[in-house]
């Protein structure tokens, strides 16, 4: 099917009536014979506070010369982004999620507004990366999403010490600022760690929620296969942006749009990969809201079913033992998609932007002998995926438990209640975390946070005060892709909407079975009931701006925790729900009462 390669911009631009649009184009430098060509939006998210985003610009120029070097005029588009990691821990870290929904809304109110013809979205830091897809997904012309790749692993200068001698990702920090907070390293330790972590431009080097959703984004069909993994520094990354601008005019001209390309099946294949690599649980938000975006009907119990049907193969951090560049060496994405292939997993028959369906852009995989990073089918790392989906009475809506990497799949200990992650991370330093307890921190979720903070700076103290292995951690926030250990996040309902969980108190009994799927306390419903109908819904914590309009629009973490008007509909029923249910409880105390 070919269209109009300006089936857009023709009406913006064409014709004596659009003179003044056509006068104010060439005041930004555009000439006559710009402005006759299809006209290509090149979306990045370049800002000056993180290493994850600074090859952007750069990047973008690329691309843009090869929209030049195919017949388009490209239109450069720059956005915000917040970086996780920076903010992790702070009140800053509610701004993150957030990031998501206004990275997505600017892209395409630049791209409706000025009328493009197609789109290449270049993406970095978490956030930035589902935002790219999601605009791909509203607005259905033709285009791609390009990852501006992983950032190299650091070493410390002392090659002695606990972090000497490894490869260091921000992981390592995090992990870091707990030990020393144990006194089982010196301050001049962390420094180095500190120093030497990051060393230049890149987004977080494990397998953490980056790399994740690029390596994602390759099975999904919206960016050509491989092409992500190739690490932030290497040469082949300017290459690959120019390719990437010929290649959008390629599809505006074959009239080829990401809807046409990305089915339920893609997704499938998507999650598998996430799967087989041991991704980030932040995964499972964002498939679901890039679904939503691409009018793909998918569900938080799709990603257990194929979880329970994916080994784990990749041997990756925050678990494992190597980092993404370690995996592109190996073979990359496109080795893990044969792999699933092989295991009869992978759907082959799903279209790609680069013309050729998945099936064929994994039988194109190169294996480098000798490699580890990758494991054979016949010895996965384990028989099933690296994340799954519980529910219980703790969770009736669902929540999410990372598992690749775990040696034990159940847990019961008494509730340790915080009513935020700064006060948890405190009790932690200070030592009032013991062997055996279940943290909770609430009031963190996508409406009670507002935003659905990162217990980052939490599982990273666990681990480095030594208790990663002993301790539950459960939230109706969210966990970064670093974090590892025995964490739950995303419980629904949260609790600033009634869930179960603003019901907890101190001491509480809690119960996680993971061969079961289950996360429930050791309560009876009507106990439960008559503490929910005592239950008052906290003042919201921003009162203006962009924080209290995301915590009125947003949906629950189930559904993608988004502002899409048909999704925030589901979690109004759903909210509607846990009020009921207060509701009846507080009428069935009154009737009861002498």
């Amino acid at each position: 099917m070919t269209i109009d390669p300006r089936h857009k911009s023709r009406a913006l631009l064409d014709g004596p009536d659009r003179a003044a649009a056509r006068a104010m184009m060439k005041g930004a430098g555009f000439t006559d014979e710009d402005l006759a060509r299809p006209q290509i939006g090149v979306a990045h998210c370049w800002i000056g506070t993180m290493p994850c985003n600074s090859n952007h610009r750069e990047l973008a120029q690329r691309v843009m010369q090869g929209v030049r070097a195919a017949g388009g005029t490209p239109i450069e588009i720059n956005t915000i982004a917040i970086n996780d990691a920076i903010t992790t821990g702070s009140e800053g870290m509610k701004t993150s999620l957030v990031s998501r929904e206004l990275i997505a809304d600017s892209v395409e109110l630049v791209a409706r507004g000025h009328l493009l013809d197609g789109l290449v979205t270049i993406s970095g830091c978490d956030k930035t990366i589902p935002a790219m897809a999601m605009v791909l997904g509203r607005l259905d012309i033709p285009g791609l999403t390009l990852y501006s790749g992983s950032i190299m692993a650091g070493r410390c200068a002392e090659p002695t010490g606990v972090y000497g001698g490894r490869d260091l990702t921000i992981q390592d920090v995090y992990e870091a600022i707990g030990a020393y907070n144990t006194g089982t390293i010196r301050l001049e330790e962390l420094k180095d760690v500190e120093d030497h972590a990051c060393p230049g431009a890149g987004a977080c080097g494990g397998q953490f929620t980056a790399n994740t959703m690029a390596t994602a984004c390759e099975l999904l069909g919206i960016s050509p296969m491989g092409w992500n993994g190739v690490p932030a520094i290497n040469a082949r990354k300017q290459d690959l942006a120019f390719e990437g601008g010929k290649l959008v005019m390629q599809l505006l001209r074959d009239g080829i749009t990401p809807r046409s390309i990305v089915t339920r099946q893609s997704f499938e294949n998507a999650i598998a990969g996430v799967m087989a690599t041991g991704g980030s649980t932040n995964a499972v938000l964002h498939l679901l809201a890039m679904a939503s975006n691409f009018g793909v009907d998918l569900s938080i119990d799709d990603f257990d079913r194929i979880s329970r049907m994916t080994p784990v193969l990749a041997d990756l951090k925050p678990w494992g033992r190597y980092t993404a560049p370690d995996m592109f060496d190996a073979g990359g994405m496109p080795l893990v998609g044969k792999r699933l292939l092989d295991a009869g997993i992978l759907l082959p028959g799903q279209k790609t932007v680069s013309g050729r369906t998945i099936g064929e852009e994994v039988g194109l995989a190169q294996e480098t002998p000798g490699q580890l990073v990758i494991r054979p089918l016949a010895s996965p790392i384990k028989q099933e995926g690296g994340i799954a989906i519980l529910r219980g009475s703790l969770a009736p809506g669902g929540c999410v438990i990372k598992v690749s990497g775990q040696k034990r799949d159940a847990h019961r200990g008494p509730a340790r209640v915080f009513e935020r992650e700064e006060d948890a991370f405190l009790a932690i330093k200070e030592g009032r975390i013991v062997a055996g307890d279940v943290i909770v921190v609430r009031h963190e979720g996508p409406r009670g946070g507002p935003g659905m903070r990162e217990m980052q700076l939490v599982t990273g103290a666990l681990q480095g005060a030594g208790l990663g292995e002993s301790v539950a951690l459960i939230t109706d926030g969210r966990f970064s892709g670093a974090s590892h250990g025995f964490v739950i996040g995303h419980i629904v309902p949260e609790a600033a909407v009634g869930g179960p969980i603003a019901a907890l108190q101190d001491g509480d009994g809690i119960t996680i079975d993971v061969r079961s799927r289950r996360l429930d306390i050791d309560l009876g419903a009507e106990e439960i009931a008559r503490r929910l109908a005592a239950w008052v819904a906290p003042e919201p914590r921003y009162t203006r701006g962009v924080l209290s309009k995301f915590a009125r629009l947003v949906s629950d973490a189930s559904h993608g925790a988004i502002t899409d008007a048909c999704q925030v509909r589901m979690h109004a029923e759903h909210a509607a729900q846990a009020t009921h249910a207060t509701q009846d409880a507080r009428r069935s105390k009154s009737t009861s009462s002498p």
